[in-house]
């Protein structure tokens, strides 16, 4: 009996070691946006709809991110999306209790007000919490399989890698009011020159570093036009099209004219895909 009981303790261990990293991870990404004035604001305000098709829109992503870096190493698709709502848990509980004792809600808001203030800064801790393995040092086995899956990802994986990259350096300066503020002070040279600057950037990542742990055989020819074709290139697209969705979904550029939409876009593109193109290391 005393042999049948040892795993199931050490299995509960585990369970709890991961959730400790999880919250770790939840509370270290999320610190910068729930001390953001701006973050507060969204919540009263943000369309409702909206902020429901950002939160359903995550979950994939949350799948997706736990099969490749997630708090702990995943054997099934099931596991991954219990892990998805794990990380979700765990996000709402950090924000509810950072939120209340920072006094960003309290119970003379409406409910309306603070599920609002709490959602959107779940959505943020979830990422956290999936993103622990590579904001905390966590176990030397599980590091290598998830180091393993990320260097055997398909070309649609490595993309994914990508979006999210994207996703995590953009997300820390997309409710900012600087975003706006930048595109305003920018010229159309400004603009183009950013986008020119912002490609080069990518594709140094992309190719003086190929990126580290990538496959040579997965992308036999690495010439210049075909790595800046396949991943610069794209990797610049996928961050304009989260960046603009982003910006979409918070409604910054809502009472935009179309050459402003632009530019912000552009501007918060600039994070974005340096985070896109450097995905291998900050993932």
């Amino acid at each position: 009996m005393n042999s049948e009981a040892k795993p199931k303790r050490s299995d509960t261990k585990i369970f709890f070691i991961h959730l400790a990293r999880a919250f770790g991870g939840a509370m270290l990404f999320s610190f910068p946006l729930l001390m953001t004035m701006e973050m507060w604001f969204l919540g009263f305000y943000m369309n409702g709809w909206r902020l429901t098709l950002f939160t359903l829109l995550t979950v994939p992503l949350l799948i997706g991110l736990s099969y490749y870096d997630g708090f702990e190493t995943t054997s099934s698709v099931w596991d991954d999306t219990i892990d998805t709502f794990v990380a979700y848990a765990v996000g709402f509980v950090v924000s509810i209790v950072l939120l209340s004792l920072f006094g960003v809600i309290n119970l003379q808001m409406t409910i309306g007000e603070i599920v609002g203030k709490v959602l959107i800064q779940t959505i943020i801790g979830s990422f956290g919490a999936m993103f622990a393995q590579s904001l905390l040092v966590g176990d030397q086995e599980e590091s290598k399989e998830s180091a393993s899956r990320k260097r055997q990802a398909s070309y649609f994986g490595e993309l994914f890698l990508m979006a999210v990259g994207a996703l995590f350096l953009s997300m820390s300066v997309a409710p900012t009011e600087e975003m706006i503020l930048i595109s305003y002070r920018m010229s159309d040279w400004h603009t183009l020159a950013l986008i020119a600057f912002t490609l080069l950037l990518m594709h140094a990542f992309a190719y003086a570093v190929e990126f580290r742990g990538h496959e040579k055989t997965k992308s036999p020819d690495k010439s210049f036009l075909n790595v800046f074709l396949r991943f610069t290139v794209v990797g610049y697209a996928i961050a304009l099209l989260i960046s603009f969705y982003i910006l979409w979904t918070f409604g910054s550029i809502d009472d935009m004219a179309l050459a402003e939409m632009l530019k912000t876009t552009v501007v918060l593109a600039f994070p974005a895909a340096i985070g896109a193109a450097a995905s291998r290391f900050i993932l």
